[in-house]
């Protein structure tokens, strides 16, 4: 599964719109939009930050695992 459909699923399924979403990223709307599509690739920061935003890991949203929930973090030490 491909990462566009899960971020469109994951945003609807908090009832979000696009533009709540790209607010919260500080990003255009339209910049939102176009990753939700798959006209722009992600960045790494930008993955990084929709996980933290969903409450999931990267790996879930890239497709590479169907677990949902984040992954224990580490203790810096």
């Amino acid at each position: 599964m491909a990462i566009y459909p899960r971020i469109r699923d994951l945003r609807e399924d908090q009832d979000w719109t696009q533009q709540q979403v790209a607010e919260m990223l500080y990003v255009a709307r339209s910049s939102y939009g176009a990753y939700e599509t798959g006209v722009s690739e992600f960045t790494p920061d930008l993955l990084c930050r929709l996980a933290e935003l969903y409450g999931t890991s990267v790996d879930y949203l890239l497709g590479l695992t169907d677990e949902r929930r984040p992954y224990p973090r580490t203790k810096k030490r």
